[in-house]
């Protein structure tokens, strides 16, 4: 389990295709605090790592992972929202997040609102959002502020943005989405 609050941006070394399967070689500062079969979110897909060598760490996707999420579209230098799996004696700071990514959606506007960032997203899913409630993007825990059906918007604040990927997003580019893993509980237990 995550809270949606990123550690670390890590950059992607290298790729190398096994079949179906990408290997992915990250660098990262937390790397020598890593160890074998542990968890890490990356964009806010979970991940186990497979193999450490000093500053890098391998990570491997498989078929129904690069489905699902915009690890398809990584290339060699691509930065990478990281969180580390949640400690039992910490505090939740962002909301209960799996690392699960429900769907992709696409940044189709980013208004700049002088000392904030307003994002808006489209995706496809039967999933839905409400305003004030909680979404993950790439890994990072926030706040929907506009809530429509399939697209919601989001406000990031000068920290989020230089400490996360969020500075490198355009519009046009993907990125990955979890839900409210109540809400989606929640929607399953009424029908819909």
């Amino acid at each position: 389990m995550f809270t949606g609050i990123i550690e670390q941006l890590g950059i992607v070394k290298s790729i190398r295709k096994e079949d179906k399967n990408i290997h992915f070689t990250i660098e990262a500062p937390f790397t020598n605090e890593l160890k074998i079969d542990q968890s890490v979110a990356h964009n806010g897909c979970c991940l186990t790592v497979v193999e450490i060598d000093q500053q890098h760490y391998v990570v491997t996707a498989i078929q129904e992972t690069l489905d699902k999420t915009n690890l398809k579209d990584w290339t060699i230098g691509t930065k990478v929202n990281l969180e580390r799996c949640m400690q039992m004696n910490g505090r939740l700071d962002g909301h209960i997040v799996q690392g699960h990514v429900d769907s992709i959606a696409t940044c189709v506007n980013i208004e700049d609102q002088s000392g904030s960032w307003k994002y808006t997203f489209e995706y496809i899913t039967d999933q839905v959002t409400v305003e004030k409630g909680s979404i993950t993007i790439n890994g990072t825990s926030l706040t929907v502020v506009d809530s429509l059906p399939k697209s919601f918007s989001v406000c990031i604040i000068p920290y989020t943005y230089e400490h996360t990927n969020f500075h490198q997003l355009k519009v046009g580019d993907s990125v990955n989405l979890e839900f409210d893993i109540i809400g989606k509980y929640v929607a399953k237990l009424l029908g819909k």
